[in-house]
């Protein structure tokens, strides 16, 4: 049974950073490549960040180009997304996802966490 469980998500203050992590089980993160979207209060869920399977291509949402870093360790299989400079505008529930193709990491992953919660207060 593959799960993916977030975490690291809380309450920051505007300029704070934060790490999100996603832990993997039932796949091997390696042969996959993995995505970060968020979904605001009242708003519809929209892409954050992806890494192909083979790490050759990173995407970020414009919204997020140089604040946020995606990454994953393959020996922990763990993906991560790095977060600076938050603004109250980032608020939102973050899910991580995998897929085993690249472009449908992005448009519609198989793999969905359940989502963690970080909020930026102004």
């Amino acid at each position: 049974q593959v799960q993916l469980v977030e975490s690291g998500g809380k309450l920051v203050q505007t300029g704070d950073s934060l790490r999100l992590s996603c832990a993997a089980s039932g796949l091997t993160l390696s042969s996959y490549a993995i995505a970060w979207f968020r979904q605001a209060p009242g708003k519809e869920r929209e892409f954050v960040a992806a890494i192909s399977w083979r790490g050759g291509s990173i995407d970020y949402a414009d919204s997020v180009k140089g604040r946020f870093t995606i990454s994953r360790d393959n020996a922990k299989n763990t993906m991560y997304l790095e977060l600076d400079s938050l603004k109250p505008e980032d608020t939102a529930v973050y899910y991580c996802a995998a897929d085993l193709d690249s472009r449908r990491v992005i448009t519609g992953p198989k793999y969905w966490g359940q989502g963690t919660q970080v909020s930026v207060s102004s």
